[in-house]
């Protein structure tokens, strides 16, 4: 290692090769003057001598661990910290500029000297079976490159260097999620971007493409019989398909096959989560990744990596709790912020019901998880050494030994979290994920757009009734503006009594999902960050009796309308099934083509008057393929609309 490379190790980077105990006592024993006195040899070794006579050497070319210490610690201890901090603080001067520069610069023969043949091997393997990857290049603000695996995150803290290579997954994965990284960095430098796919360029086939197949037929069925006709027999269908698709490793089809059983099912239990649209979104989905694999199988189908990629020691930051659920279960989903990946991750928790209950958000919150009520755990700070990570971002958090997992307030860790996971400039971020492949292809990873979001100034919220939303615009500190939005939820009754309350109470930041909707920048929020603490809405108790004052209309979007009032007609159609399609819901689709037209959006249109002809002329069978062709085509072009310019 040389002294540029220890100038370049921050205090996170030391806590990410140790611990953060041992790192704060090499702080506290640099301030109280018993810090190492550090000389430089000739052949640019940096030695230190502690006053206790312990002897450490940091030579160049070697990382920490294998660095000389009189300690006799096998690993990082605190002296080998203590003397980097020691130089690092008589050489503040020294400090390097900015270095731009890419990971994809070492070779396999360099790879192999650092990581060992087996992680290459290993590496290999993964990488011809598919990979994704997204990159973050090096910039002044946030100088670190990495990258994003789909179950773990690798980081370059040292410039030029490969020892210092950092990531979340396992010791014994280490070798070899580098080795990808580095791969990913290669391809990337090749063929620009920063959103990769490596290996697996051909479609798999086999059984996979059986599996494809057969999901495709149910997906037509249903399109031709319509929700109501799904019966249980279709459901045990749905579920042998998503298993032979998982054993193939299609996984985000896999996905939207359980998200459809799920829907039918909430709607055989009239349950409120059953969404039409949602219906009609993933039976294209299903159809638009068949068309898309050809381009990119491993970024459209899934990777055939293990399921769940076991962590080292992660801290979690907890950013609130989303409830849902039917009359039979209930389900907490409590989102975390992994700073050291700078990324979302999110921890799912599902009740059976006993016959009679029926408890709210706040009934759930006292409920432990991981020895801690839900409450306390959705807004807290998680450190744990059982932690496992999956391709969609869901983490499982097992406890352990008991001081295996630690669950400690939240305090301030909101503000500490870096970017994009804490964002000042709302605008900003969503010009960066213009590049994006559209949702309908996209892998299925959840918290995707989970972020907090830091707030300078906030006007009161208004309710709409007729929508029962609450709503109130917000501005972040670079001068956006972002709604933030929230729908009632029957089952946390005080939910946006809590949440009106909290806006009103000083609040400095608010975590949830962003996206952009008719042109403006929305928030769907977690949690709300006031000067006297989180207030987590979907936890709040109360009944809902709280008086809220009704908010203005707003001005609509003429084309997001006519493509939402045609997608609608479509979902519509979906649920009734083509061959039983009712007139009203053939007039609709009809006047939504109309309603295109007159917004300009004639191509749109005329995918609406094909399939009412084909449906006249030819018939329910014959009118699928046009039905598949308007949707996707409508969804990716509201998706394009809403999307910041």
């Amino acid at each position: 290692m040389t002294r540029a490379d220890l100038l370049a190790l921050t205090s996170e980077t030391l806590v990410s090769l140790a611990n953060r105990g041992l790192v704060k006592r090499a702080e506290k024993d640099l301030a109280a003057g018993s810090g190492a006195e550090v000389t430089v040899a000739e052949d640019g070794t940096v030695r230190g001598r502690f006053p206790d006579g312990t002897a450490t050497a940091l030579p160049p070319g070697l990382g920490l661990d294998a660095a000389e210490c009189g300690c006799g610690a096998a690993g990082v201890c605190r002296h080998r910290i203590g003397v980097v901090l020691a130089y690092q603080r008589g050489a503040r001067e020294e400090r390097s500029a900015f270095v731009e520069w890419s990971p994809g610069e070492f070779d396999d023969e360099a790879l192999a000297a650092a990581l060992g043949g087996p992680a290459l091997t290993a590496a290999r393997r993964t990488r011809d079976r598919g990979c994704t990857a997204r990159l973050h290049r090096p910039t002044p603000a946030d100088p670190v490159p990495r990258v994003e695996l789909p179950t773990c995150t690798v980081r370059f803290p040292v410039p030029h260097e490969l020892g210092y290579a950092l990531t979340d997954a396992a010791g014994a994965l280490r070798g070899e999620v580098v080795a990808l990284a580095v791969w990913a960095f290669r391809a990337a430098d090749a063929e620009g971007g920063t959103e990769v796919s490596m290996g697996g360029r051909t479609a798999r086939a086999g059984d996979g493409e059986e599996a494809m197949g057969a999901a495709l037929d149910l997906a037509d069925e249903l399109l031709l019989d319509g929700v109501p006709q799904a019966g249980p027999v279709f459901a045990g269908s749905l579920a042998r398909v998503r298993e032979a698709l998982t054993a193939a490793s299609r996984h985000w089809p896999a996905g939207a096959v359980a998200d459809l059983a799920e829907q039918l099912a909430a709607y055989r239990a009239r349950a409120t989560r059953y969404d039409p649209e949602r219906v009609a979104h993933l039976l294209a989905e299903l159809h638009a990744r068949r068309r898309a694999a050809a381009l990119d199988p491993v970024g459209v189908l899934g990777t055939e990596e293990a399921p769940e990629t076991p962590l080292r020691r992660v801290r979690l930051v907890a950013l609130g709790c989303r409830i849902g659920g039917t009359d039979r279960d209930r389900t907490a989903e409590i989102f975390f912020a992994h700073p050291g990946a700078g990324l979302a991750l999110v921890l799912r928790k599902r009740w059976e019901l006993p016959e009679g209950q029926s408890p709210t958000g706040h009934d759930l919150s006292t409920r432990r998880l991981l020895n801690a009520p839900l409450h306390a755990l959705a807004t807290a700070n998680v450190v744990s050494e059982h932690t496992a990570r999956a391709a969609d971002r869901t983490v499982t958090i097992s406890r352990g030994r008991i001081a295996a997992t630690s669950v400690t307030p939240l305090g301030t860790a909101w503000h500490d979290l870096p970017a994009p996971l804490l964002l000042e400039d709302t605008a900003a971020h969503l010009r960066g994920r213009a590049e994006q492949p559209p949702r309908l292809i996209r892998p299925r990873v959840r918290a995707e757009s989970v972020h907090v979001v830091e707030v300078a100034s906030v006007q009161p919220a208004g309710y709409d009734p007729a929508a029962q939303r609450l709503e109130a615009r917000a501005h972040d500190p670079a001068g956006n503006e972002f709604l933030i939005r929230a729908e009632h939820n029957p089952l946390c009754p005080a939910g946006l009594d809590a949440l009106a309350a909290a806006l009103d109470g000083g609040v400095r930041a608010v975590s949830g999902m962003l996206a952009r909707e008719h042109g403006r920048t929305v928030l769907d929020p977690l949690a709300v960050l006031t000067a006297t603490g989180a207030v987590v809405p979907d936890l709040a108790p109360g009944d809902g009796g709280t008086a809220l004052t009704t908010a203005p209309r707003r001005e609509t979007d003429p084309i997001a309308a006519a493509l939402e009032t045609a997608l609608r007609a479509l979902a519509e159609a979906a649920h009734h099934g083509l061959r039983a399609l009712p007139g009203p819901a053939r007039t609709r689709l009809a006047d939504s083509a109309t309603a295109l037209r007159r917004a300009g959006l004639r191509t749109a249109a005329g995918l609406l008057d094909d399939l009412t002809a084909r449906l006249a002329g030819d018939g329910a069978s014959a009118a699928v393929p046009a039905w598949v062709e308007a949707q996707i085509q409508l969804v990716t072009a509201l998706e394009l609309h809403r999307a910041p310019a």
